[in-house]
Parts: C-alpha cells; sequence; structure tokens
C-alpha cells in the first residue's frame, strides 16, 4: 500500500542503504489535506474519501448499467426504493459519517477570502447546512451576523453549538426560515430540476426585496477538455450523482440562469471561482 501512495506522490519512499536496504517512507506535504485533526481547519478529504467508498455508496455502482439501459434510480435500486436523505434517517452510522465529510470547509474559507458578499448581511440561513460548521465558519468571519443552520432533524442531531448559529429542524420543500441572505451549498447538485425549484421558490418566498441566496456550486463546462482539473472534478461528480442521488446532477451556467429564472430570481451573477466550486448569487431585486 506504501509504494502504491509512494506511485501517487502521497508519501516518499527512500531505502536505507545499511544492512538489508530496507524501504522507508515519510509523508508528504499533500497528506495534510487527508488529516482528521484538519476537518474544523483546512478540511481533510480523507472523510469524503471513506464515504464514497463505504458499501452503503459502492453497492449503488453494481446497478450502473441497469440504470443506464433501463433507467430509474441507482440508490434506490440498492436500498429497497429508498432515496439517499430518507436512508440516512434510517441509518445513524452512515448519517454520521456523511455528515462527517469536511472538504468543504477549505472551499468555505477560500470564499470567505474571495468573496465580499455577506458583510452587509444580518440573518444568513444556511438551507440544509448539515452540521452548522459552515455557518460556524462564516460568523467567526462576520461575528455580527446571526445564522440560522436549517436542515432536517436527523442532521441536526449531530451538530455541535456555535456562537451567534442557531439551529433550526425543518424541511426545505415546506418552507425556510426568513433571513436577509441564505446559503445553498453543495445542495442543488442532489435534486431534479423540479425539485431545485421548490426548494428556490421557498427561498424567495423568505427573502426580503433586494435578498439574495448565495449558491456553491460545481460549474460544469460546455464541453470536455482533456487537461482541465476543474472539469474532471465537475464530470467525476456527476456520476457521483448520477448513481447516489435520485435525479441530482452537476450544472452548467445556463442550467443554473434556468434554474434562478424559474424561481422568480431576476438575477443570476456567477461572481468568483473558490477553489474547484463557483459562487453563484440569485437575486430578488424589484424590476
Amino acid at each position: 500500500m506504501l509504494r502504491l501512495l509512494a506511485s501517487y506522490s502521497m508519501v516518499k519512499c527512500s531505502t536505507v542503504q545499511a544492512g538489508k536496504g530496507e524501504r522507508v517512507y515519510r509523508a508528504e506535504p499533500i497528506c495534510r489535506f487527508f488529516l482528521k485533526d484538519n476537518i474544523q481547519d483546512i478540511g481533510s478529504l480523507a472523510s469524503q474519501v471513506i464515504v464514497n467508498f463505504d458499501s452503503v455508496f459502492l453497492s449503488t455502482w453494481g446497478q450502473l448499467k441497469d440504470v443506464v439501459l433501463e433507467g430509474g434510480d441507482a440508490f434506490g435500486r440498492a436500498h429497497g426504493g429508498m432515496k439517499l436523505f430518507d436512508y440516512m434517517g434510517t441509518d445513524e452510522r452512515f448519517s454520521k459519517l456523511f455528515n462527517q465529510t469536511g472538504f468543504t470547509i477549505a472551499v468555505v474559507k477560500k470564499a470567505l477570502e474571495v468573496y465580499q458578499g455577506f458583510k452587509d448581511v444580518n440573518v444568513l440561513v444556511d438551507v440544509g447546512g448539515g452540521v452548522g460548521n459552515t455557518l460556524g465558519v462564516v460568523t467567526s468571519k462576520y461575528p455580527n451576523i446571526k445564522g440560522i443552520n436549517f436542515d432536517l432533524t436527523c442532521a441536526l442531531a449531530q451538530a455541535p453549538s456555535y456562537p451567534g448559529v442557531e439551529h433550526v429542524h425543518g424541511d426545505m420543500f415546506v418552507d425556510v426560515p426568513k433571513g436577509d441572505a441564505m446559503i445553498l451549498k453543495r445542495i442543488l447538485h442532489d435534486w431534479t430540476d423540479e425539485d431545485c425549484v421548490k426548494i428556490l421558490k421557498n427561498c424567495w418566498k423568505s427573502l426580503p426585496e433586494n435578498g439574495k441566496v448565495v449558491v456553491i456550486e460545481l460549474v460544469t463546462p460546455d464541453d470536455a477538455e482533456n487537461g482541465d482539473i476543474n472539469a474532471s472534478i465537475a464530470f467525476d461528480m456527476d456520476m457521483l450523482m448520477f448513481t447516489q442521488c435520485s435525479g441530482g446532477k452537476e450544472r452548467s451556467r445556463a442550467e443554473f440562469e434556468a434554474l434562478a429564472a424559474a424561481s422568480g430570481f431576476t438575477k443570476c451573477k456567477f461572481v468568483c471561482p473558490a477553489y474547484h466550486c463557483w459562487i453563484i448569487e440569485f437575486c430578488k431585486e424589484n424590476v
């Protein structure tokens, strides 16, 4: 295993000359992104890898051929007809594992470096915010913000407390707490276009005039070209959505613009990238 990791520059292999020429290994700098202790600091890819290779997710890939040929839902085929987020309500172990995926914290911290759109916000709602770590990072930079972390009861059961953040349980398909602005971080890619419009319309209803939804998502390019690492990540995640989420997908610029328009938002602004993700504003403005 160590030799394999060395071939990918995860560790450095050296041979000790004295004695029998024993191989020794040392960690390369990239290993810091796989440390469990870094989840709250820079985020950890380790938890994401563990989730992706968990038996709950792996079992869906065996359904891929039948889904391509016959249609349907790969996750549902593998798990008795249940969809991913319904399933997590029945499997505490996997739900905890899923909610520990931490590398998006690095994306949030990068977003706060390049995006200034939170500085005038008083009440910020994280829709589908999981355990609340996104708002924990945002309010640490903007302590004037009141954060509302909104998610299902099963997700909030594992949520720690953060200064200035209130955990509120509910269903984003029913209604959403009111706020000056809202975050949808890696939420829309889990759902069909129809479901996304339902979520976004509920956000629209709970926003004041000139309010906004801050969407953080991958954006697929129109063409697939070799050598574009961001495109490779987006298309890889698109396959993951295809197998794990019922109708979920990564979207192009045009598809995000269509979602915004269908939900009543007057503007869709692609503000700036944060690593491989984009910060997109869906704006509710007077015409």
